[in-house]
This record gives structure tokens, C-alpha cells and sequence, in this order.
């Protein structure tokens, strides 16, 4: 049996991944005892990670929509109608009448590619992906306060704190690996403080758990960092040394005590006064996030909020230390690493200052404006004003907030491409389906959480004529009258390096089995563990004063309850690969709405009774669970599931900065069936 040494395609931990091969068939997969993260370990999901690869459902030819069917054709005809359709409408109606949708579940130099696609090929700016979903305020907040939008530490810097906050993440959930290193630190005596509306299982094993109402972070992160500065619990010397912007925050929190954010968030004013404590007298401090904190119209300003704590405490650049924000798939760090944003191009230099550079790289005219978010194409969609759309790897229509407008803007678009390895809600609208090759059956890379740039490679052949994405996506530059004779994706990452100065350093030969954590500048350069050591890119981190803002839904008589959203252990973002995972699925066979049995009682409901659960945009049929995991006043739906897709509940209202949806906050009903 040959081993393949590759990189998970779930989470964004980016564990070693060895696949197991017998007669051109995954028949298993088993950890890399030489990860530096993983360390010979795998959740569940990773141990299954290979079962997917074979299923039946693969998408294994292009399809082309006649009438309302979708036929099978020839690759020539399938890529000749997208490129003909395309140039025709940026023709008639101009290049911004075009959009590109790319995946966190692809690779680095397919990531690549696509955002040259629509800049080089198409010339358009509108190019964004799934991270606009969940990190979106991340990439903004951090990149202002620290001139950085990712991860300070290596995972494995969090056994080395003495106090660890773990905010809006289910660890041991979504990121069990991350976790392992939490509770590592945990039993070398380490505090460790959780907040999260929902009792998690690592909210069980805390020093302290804060369960604050949702939408109400920054009241009390605020009032963490005013008992902080009244008990002289700052690093005066390291806010002197190397900040800028302290005083103006210190004046808005001074009115955030306990007290006031008790009142707001529900947390008793004595917790938040001993977890500031914890944090704040902590030799190393660090906090652990994840999309409960940033999946909020406030999503940027919490992240800030967070940063502020961590900087008035001196707590970055040191082991131990930092901000850990979790990213939800493999790649997302990846995607945004690679310029899948409407903003910036890749390496985050901005489309306004950078666009000479690749203009002289790409040897064409490149678009100067920023281009259009996720939502914002879904929404001129709608309108009539964007007429087609190239989607990889991404089911916008189990995804994505508000599916019933979702869908009304798919089927407004005069053009629609879908690029994927299954088929999906998605796909059932296109007019062309491009079947792709999975992680196990093509070359390239992944980004991990923790900056980590690590190889997959091909285990085995793609089914039927099912294509890597950066081959489609060359020949489809090729037709744009864009150059791009790539023989392997190896190739593709040179012309990254080339250009984008953090990956300068990164080529394959030099990505083992431990890969390269960014910045890596030169070849020579061994890569950078800990970021913000010594120096902010920015010369000095900024602080920036916020403050609570109410969500833009409330409870009220008509919708007593507020829906928060999120994942379970079983199963991965819309279900695509773990739901054709038959032990995964096993678990977690269908969805459940989790509630208090103080609200189930109140309303006559029972656990395993159907029901139904209504918001103002939507319903959707399920089981209730009945559980005291679920505070008083909320509910909480996985969205993994299309018998009952959460999304056509969630809200389209966007954080002004980072133009996030507010998953984690709906006004809601819920009743029997």
C-alpha cells in the first residue's frame, strides 16, 4: 500500500495528512507523525479525510444547460461557451457587469489564478470568496492594528501561555487540535477563561466561563480592559515603546465597568472582574477566536476590541502570547493571502497602490477601481446589473445568508459558471458545470491558520474527466487572451513568490513535511514563527477606541428568541464532503435546534419533537434538542444540513467595514409542527 504524504482538506489547523493507496483507489488516511502541529494526531474528520474522493456523486464531466436539463459535453465546448458568454457580456454591459466567486477549499495557486482571471482576463476588481463569511473582520481589524490580518503564533505557542481567553470558538468542535494545545497549557497550569453564549465542552473544563448575550462582546471585552487600566494591570513601558492611540481608548472604557456591562451582556460584574484579572496579571496571556466573535455586525470592531486588550497588556510578539483566530476551512488564509479580495491584490497590497506592478507582471491593463464583496455582487445580481458569475468550489446557496434572496439572485444572472467536485444546491442553477479534481488528485497548496504553507499532492487520478482547477482556470486565461503556459502548479508558485513579498522565499523543494509559516521573503530565510517580535510593519501598533453597538435584530413579542448559528464535530461547512462520508454522517445524520428547557417548556415542546423555526426571512422544519448547553432566550441551528438549510433564516445586515453578514444574531420563533 503506498502512503502519500498531503495536507487535510477540513479545518483550517492544516494537519499532516498521509493517504493510504491500493489499486488507484484512497482506501484510508492516517496523521503525519512528522507535522509540527499535528505531531502524529487527526480529529475525526481527518482520520476519514480520503472516503469522500470515490464517492459515486462525483461531478465527472462538464455539463452545458439545455432547456432544463443539464447535458453532458466536451471540455472544448464546455470552457468555449464560458469564455464566449463572458466576453460577450463584459462587451455589452462593461467588465463590472461580470464577478468571481473563489474557494477556501482550493489551492494557493488556483486562488491565484482566479483573482488574475478577473483582473488580467476579465478586468474586473469584483473577485471574493468564503472568507468574507467568517474572517473577513479579522484581515480588516488586525491589519489596522497591527499592520497583519492573521495569526501572531504558531498553534503550538499556546502550550507556553499561562492564560488563555477562548472567545466564540468551540475548540474541541471546530478546531480539535487547536484544543489539544489549549488543554495541554490547561494541565501545566495555565488559567483558562471561555466566552461563548453556548456551554461548549471547553467552557465545561475552564477556570471561569463568561456566557454573555449574543451581540454584546465589545461591552465586555471593553469592561475586561477597564479593570485592567484601574488595577494598573497594563504594560505601560510596551504601550509607550511601541503603540500608538492608547489615551483615546483608555477615555471610552473608563465608563465600561463591570457594572454597566453586566447590565448589557449579562455577565455578572464579579466574573468579568476576575477574568480581567487572569488575563491581565498573566506572565503570558494569549486569546483564542474564531467566527462567534466576528460573524457579527460589529465583527470588526470586536476584533479590535480584542487586539486592544492584547496590546495594552503587552501580550504579542512573544511565545505564549497573541491573537489565534481559527479560520473555518483549509484555506482561507490562503485565499485571502492570494488576493481573492475585491481590495487588494495578493500579499494584501492594495489595488490602488499595486496596480503598476502587476500590470507590468501580466503584461496588460488592469482595472483601478476595488471591486464588489460577496453579498454586494449577489445583490447588483439581483438588481439586474451583474449578468454573470463564476463560482469555484462555494455553495453560495447553503452558505450564505438569507437563501431565499440568494437564490433570487442566482437565477437573475443571465450567466452563471459553477466549478466544484460535487454537485450542489448551486450547481442545479448553473448553465455550466467544470467538474474539479479533489485535494487527493492534483499538486499544490494550502495555507494553514498558523501561516503555514504546506504541500498537497496527488494520490491518485481524477474521476472521468474531471480536471485540477489552475488547469481550467489556465486554459480559460489562455482564451481570455491572458498568457499563462503553466506545465504544473509548481510553476504557478514561483510567479506567486515573485510577487507577493511575504511568499518570496516559498518554493516546492523547499516545502516538506513541516512546510513554511510567512513571512518567508528570500529562500535563504527559514520562515517566521512569531510575527510582530521586534517590530509592526506599521512601525507602531495602533489602539482604536470602540464601543457597544445593539445587533441589528432584537427579541420582541413577534420573535421572542435569537438563532445563533455555527458547526458541529461531524460535519464540515455545507456538508458537500462529510455528508458523503458514511461514519461522519452516521453520527450526525439529520439537524436539530438546540434550546433551553426553561424555553421548550414554556412552549410545549419536547426533545425529538418536530418543529418548526421561523425568523422574518424564513422557516425551516427539524427536531428540537432539548439541553441546557443553549442559554435561556436562544436557540442554535447547525447549517451543514439541506433538509433544513439554517441560512434561509440568517440575516443579509453587513458590518460596515468588513461587510460580514450577521450570522450569530436573528430575531426567531420557534413552535411544533
Amino acid at each position: 500500500m503506498e502512503k502519500v504524504h498531503t495536507t487535510c482538506i477540513y479545518c483550517g489547523c492544516g494537519c499532516g495528512l498521509l493517504l493510504h493507496v491500493e489499486d488507484g483507489r484512497v482506501v484510508g488516511a492516517s496523521p503525519s507523525p512528522l507535522h509540527p502541529m499535528s505531531l502524529g494526531r487527526l480529529c475525526i474528520k481527518g482520520w476519514l479525510a480520503g472516503e469522500f474522493v470515490d464517492h459515486p456523486d462525483r461531478l465527472r464531466y462538464p455539463l452545458i444547460r439545455r432547456g432544463d436539463r443539464l447535458s453532458r459535453v466536451t471540455w472544448e465546448e464546455a470552457l468555449s461557451l464560458t469564455a464566449a458568454s463572458l466576453r460577450a457580456i463584459a462587451q455589452e454591459l462593461g467588465p463590472n457587469s461580470l464577478g468571481v466567486l473563489t474557494s477556501a477549499k482550493g489551492t494557493n495557486e488556483e486562488n491565484y489564478l482566479l483573482m488574475k482571471l478577473a483582473r488580467a482576463g476579465l478586468k474586473t476588481n469584483n473577485v471574493d470568496h468564503v472568507a468574507r463569511l467568517c474572517h473577513a473582520p479579522t484581515v480588516a481589524g488586525l491589519s489596522y492594528a497591527f499592520g497583519s490580518g492573521a495569526m501572531t503564533n504558531p498553534i503550538a505557542s499556546l502550550a507556553q501561555a499561562t492564560a488563555i481567553l477562548v472567545v466564540g470558538s468551540n475548540t474541541t468542535e471546530q478546531h480539535p487540535l487547536v484544543a489539544s494545545y489549549i488543554l495541554e497549557a490547561r494541565g501545566k497550569g495555565a488559567r483558562l477563561v471561555v466566552a461563548d453564549p453556548r456551554k461548549t465542552q471547553l467552557a465545561g473544563l475552564a477556570d471561569l466561563r463568561l456566557a454573555p448575550r449574543p451581540g454584546t462582546d465589545i461591552a465586555w471585552i471593553n469592561a475586561l480592559l477597564n479593570v485592567i487600566i484601574q488595577e494598573n494591570l497594563i504594560d505601560q513601558e510596551f504601550i509607550d515603546a511601541r503603540t500608538e492611540g492608547f489615551d483615546a481608548v483608555r477615555q471610552t472604557v473608563l465608563g465600561s465597568t463591570p457594572e454597566a456591562a453586566e447590565r448589557i451582556s449579562g455577565i455578572p460584574a464579579h466574573d468579568l472582574a476576575e477574568a480581567a484579572r487572569i488575563f491581565g496579571s498573566a506572565e503570558r496571556a494569549a486569546v483564542v477566536y474564531a467566527a462567534g466573535i466576528t460573524q457579527h455586525t460589529t465583527g470588526t470592531d470586536n476584533v479590535q476590541a480584542l487586539a486592544n486588550l492584547v496590546l495594552a497588556t503587552g501580550n504579542i510578539g512573544r511565545e505564549g502570547t497573541g491573537l489565534y483566530p481559527l479560520r473555518e476551512h483549509q484555506n482561507v488564509q490562503g485565499a485571502c493571502d492570494m488576493g481573492a479580495l475585491p481590495d487588494l491584490y495578493c500579499g494584501y497590497q492594495k489595488v490602488a497602490q499595486a496596480r503598476q506592478k502587476f500590470e507590468q507582471a501580466w503584461q496588460t491593463k488592469l482595472p483601478d477601481e476595488p471591486g464588489l464583496t460577496a453579498l454586494e455582487m449577489l445583490a447588483l445580481a439581483e438588481d439586474g446589473r451583474l449578468k454573470g458569475l463564476f463560482i469555484v468550489g462555494e455553495n453560495p446557496m447553503m452558505s450564505y445568508p438569507d437563501s431565499s434572496q440568494i437564490k433570487k439572485a442566482l437565477e437573475a444572472l443571465e450567466f452563471l459558471v459553477v466549478c466544484d467536485i460535487f454537485p450542489t444546491e448551486t450547481s442545479e442553477l448553473a448553465d455550466v458545470v467544470l467538474p474539479a479534481a479533489s485535494f487527493a488528485e492534483k499538486e499544490g497548496t494550502f495555507t494553514s491558520t498558523e501561516r503555514r504553507i504546506q504541500r498537497i499532492r496527488r494520490a491518485v487520478k481524477a474521476p472521468g474527466e474531471a480536471r485540477a482547477e489552475w488547469e481550467i482556470i489556465s486554459d480559460l486565461l489562455h482564451r481570455m487572451g491572458v498568457p499563462a503556459d503553466y506545465a504544473s502548479a509548481a510553476e504557478i508558485m514561483e510567479e506567486i513568490a515573485s510577487l507577493t513579498p511575504q511568499y518570496g522565499g516559498v518554493h516546492y523543494d523547499r516545502l516538506g513535511a513541516c512546510g513554511l509559516q510567512w513571512p518567508c521573503p528570500s529562500r535563504d530565510h527559514p520562515g517566521t514563527g512569531i510575527l510582530h517580535a521586534e517590530k509592526f510593519s506599521i512601525g507602531r501598533a495602533r489602539f482604536r477606541a470602540v464601543e457597544h453597538r445593539e445587533p441589528v435584530e432584537a427579541a420582541d413579542d413577534e420573535y421572542p428568541l435569537i438563532l445563533t448559528t455555527g458547526r458541529s464535530l461531524y460535519h464540515s461547512h455545507t456538508g458537500t464532503m462529510t455528508r458523503r462520508t458514511s461514519l461522519l454522517d452516521r453520527e450526525v445524520p439529520l439537524p436539530a435546534v438546540e434550546i433551553n428547557p426553561e424555553d421548550a417548556r414554556l412552549l410545549g415542546i419536547r426533545n425529538g419533537q418536530p418543529v418548526m423555526v421561523e425568523t422574518r426571512r424564513g422557516s425551516i422544519s427539524l427536531e428540537a434538542r432539548v439541553t441546557e448547553d443553549t442559554p435561556k432566550g436562544s436557540i442554535f441551528v447547525p447549517f451543514h444540513f439541506s433538509e433544513a438549510p439554517a441560512n434561509v433564516l440568517t440575516s443579509q445586515a453587513l458590518d460596515p467595514v468588513s461587510k460580514i453578514p450577521e450570522f450569530k444574531v436573528s430575531a426567531a420563533r420557534i413552535r411544533r409542527s
